[in-house]
């Protein structure tokens, strides 16, 4: 049977689709169960909705109960400049690279399934940090139930392989397998910058498919003869097309290039502000996106100054220093704005 779903239902399953805050997303979930269509076509999405409500509802709560933990966060809230996921096989090399990056002493060791729950850190770049989460290893043989709720908050994915495992290749299918029965697909598509998470056509009647860019990470290069050509290898034979790098977590070859290329495929822009007469703020620079404007810089530094918000001066790389601009501005990296109301 049909769902016919309503415009107001579909604008609210959108903004689920772009909420990344636990909390924003459990909100966006009580309004599409609000919005729905009571009849057979949709019993099975109320369901699936239901369940999701009843899952982060619990999990938003925990921290509270008995005034301590009663667990470890399954659902870690997204901070810094993005939320970006550490997932791969397993004994990868994935806890020693996050622990390399975020200097979050995470424990590593030479077995697999160290990792039992997200262990979030933060990497530097520049002036800004991006949030990597250390999630368990994915494998058939040891399944993680709410492992793909504890994607729905990232923006991206690091796929760590250690292509030195004759296993790797068969490693990697089943990762992609695995994921594909939750309903995470990994994709080699950054263009979109922090909108690639969306659904992709073809997934509009499922709100709760997660596509995720990705960038592989073949970790563990100082192992190899030829760490790059071994990349490259392996790239020919699974016919994957994620970007790649080669790293290692020992030695530290090629983790410089994590952060800039981070910073420049999801599309972050820094905006530093002024007020009139001062020199700018340039210790915390407000994170947006390429399209976003001077109207979500004011939303950003207070929620209530958009709407008093009558123009702003802009010193950047475009237009001329102090440029006169209308909300509509789009922003660059590197922005000074100073906002008048």
């Amino acid at each position: 049977m049909p769902a016919n779903l309503t415009p107001d239902y579909l604008a609210a399953e959108a903004a689920f689709r772009k909420a990344r805050d636990p909390a924003e997303r459990l909100a966006c979930l009580r309004e599409m169960l609000r919005l729905i269509p009571k009849h057979k076509g949709t019993d099975h999405l109320q369901g699936d909705i239901k369940r999701r409500i009843k899952e982060l509802s619990e999990e938003l709560e925990r921290p509270r109960k008995g005034g301590a933990r009663s667990g470890p966060a399954l659902v870690i809230r997204p901070e810094g400049a993005a939320q970006v996921a550490l997932i791969g096989p397993p004994n990868t090399g994935k806890s020693s690279l996050h622990a390399r990056l975020t200097g979050s002493g995470a424990h590593a060791a030479p077995y697999p399934f160290t990792t039992q729950y997200p262990e979030p850190g933060m990497m530097p770049y520049e002036d800004i940090h991006f949030q990597l989460v250390d999630l368990p290893a994915v494998s058939p043989e040891h399944p993680v139930p709410w492992f793909a709720s504890s994607l729905q908050t990232s923006d991206a994915a690091l796929l760590v392989v250690d292509l030195g495992d004759p296993a790797c290749v068969d490693q990697v299918d089943a990762l992609h397998a695995v994921l594909r029965e939750r309903r995470v697909s990994l994709t080699d598509c950054w263009e979109r910058g922090y909108e690639s998470t969306e659904a992709a056509a073809g997934d509009e009647e499922d709100p709760f498919a997660l596509r995720l860019p990705t960038l592989f990470l073949a970790n563990k290069a100082d192992g190899l003869a030829d760490g790059e050509g071994e990349l490259r290898a392996f790239v020919e034979m699974t016919g994957l097309r994620y970007p790649a790098l080669a790293v290692s977590a020992t030695t530290g070859y090629g983790l410089g290039q994590i952060g800039r290329w981070l910073f420049e495929h999801l599309d972050i822009a820094r905006v530093y502000t002024k007020t009139p007469g001062r020199p700018p703020d340039r210790h915390r620079p407000f994170i947006l996106h390429r399209g976003q404007t001077i109207e979500d810089v004011a939303r950003l530094v207070h929620k209530d100054l958009v709407h008093s918000l009558k123009y702003a001066r802009v010193w950047g790389k475009t237009g001329f220093d102090g440029q006169h601009v209308g909300r509509e501005h789009p922003v660059t990296d590197g922005d000074v704005v100073e906002l008048h109301v």
